[in-house]
């Protein structure tokens, strides 16, 4: 079986999970991976040293900012005259919308945040998640190729082999851009939940300590923001303990105590890491739609009855703020930090 896999990148850091569905086109036969951009010879050779056979490159200044339309039209002409079986993709915000387009030109169908896939042939099944998560479906696609965008950390990530060559091939890139990238703007930055292995999250609950007095002249609101502020530090320093990262509840952020750049759930990050502490997080099906498939979940909060309970391996029942800097002390400790 051929299959094309996509390389997603923006200025040359590629999205962890492009290794991931690298790894798993492997198990399939022959694979040749797709870069497209501007000066992309670094990832490149990154990607043959993840074990592409081949990789097909559109290195053009037109490629420089992603554009869908460009972008689409160049990986629908390669398709159109490569023929492979499959296309895998990472899932996420540019590649949901470029296979959606590329599908769009190649009259075939996309299946999203895959979480298993078989081939039989040129038969191919994926397995994705469906009802907020509760159920897994089993799905196929009539048209060809065959295009999947795979869930992070669904999938293992292959071992890299520094200075692995192969054979790497050169193409114009195709379409016209309709519009314009006048910048960019990042509100914050080293925050990737996505590929975290360690996440530490909080709740409403990280603003209920009621031995803070917050300073004078703050109002209701300002108080409870603040009393927060010193909540997600104890969360911080748990997760810097650990080299984790920090998440949080929708109803934390709505509440405007962290950053939507934190956000796990429905309407935030989708997470599979092998660590989950959720701390003050009473467990609404928004957030455990979010983080539902961590390997090991534990749960820390004062209600014993919070639905969060019952989606962890183990629960602490308690005061997270006498537990949490406990038991960063101990992890310290433990860990020779």
């Amino acid at each position: 079986m051929k299959t094309f896999v996509y390389i997603d990148h923006f200025n040359g850091e590629v999205q962890p999970a492009s290794w991931e569905a690298l790894g798993l086109a492997k198990t399939f036969g022959a694979t040749i991976a797709l870069v497209f951009g501007a000066n992309a010879n670094d990832v490149v050779k990154t990607a043959l040293e993840y074990g592409a056979d081949e990789v097909i490159v559109a290195d053009d200044s037109t490629l420089k900012d992603y554009r869908a339309e460009m972008y689409a039209s160049t990986l629908s002409a390669l398709a159109s005259s490569l023929s492979p079986n499959l296309i895998l993709f990472p899932t996420t915000a540019r590649t949901r919308e470029l296979s959606a387009m590329s599908a769009v030109d190649l009259n075939t169908g996309v299946f999203t945040d895959v979480t298993g896939l078989e081939v039989n042939g040129n038969n191919v099944t994926a397995t994705r998640p469906i009802y907020e998560g509760k159920l897994f479906e089993k799905v196929t696609c009539a048209g060809k190729p065959v295009m999947a965008t795979i869930r992070g950390r669904a999938f293992p990530k292959p071992n890299r082999e520094a200075g692995k060559n192969g054979t790497i091939t050169k193409v114009e890139a195709k379409g016209e851009a309709k519009s314009t990238v006048e910048g960019y703007s990042a509100s914050e930055s080293a925050v990737n939940l996505g590929d975290a292995s360690i996440i530490v999250s909080g709740g409403r609950g990280v603003s209920n300590n009621p031995a803070l007095t917050p300073p004078a002249g703050l109002d209701e609101k300002q108080a409870e923001v603040w009393r927060a502020q010193q909540g997600f530090a104890l969360v911080t320093e748990l997760a810097k303990v650990l080299g984790g990262a920090v998440g949080a509840s929708r109803a934390a952020v709505d509440a405007g105590y962290i950053p939507y750049s934190h956000q796990v759930g429905q309407t935030g990050k989708v997470v599979a890491p092998d660590l989950y502490i959720a701390n003050g997080i009473s467990g609404a099906i928004q957030h455990l739609v979010g983080m539902r498939n961590a390997k090991v979940i534990v749960a820390i909060n004062k209600d014993v009855d919070a639905p969060i309970f019952k989606a962890a391996r183990y629960g602490v029942v308690g005061d997270l703020f006498a537990i949490l800097p406990a038991l960063t002390d101990v992890l310290k400790k433990k860990l020779g930090k």
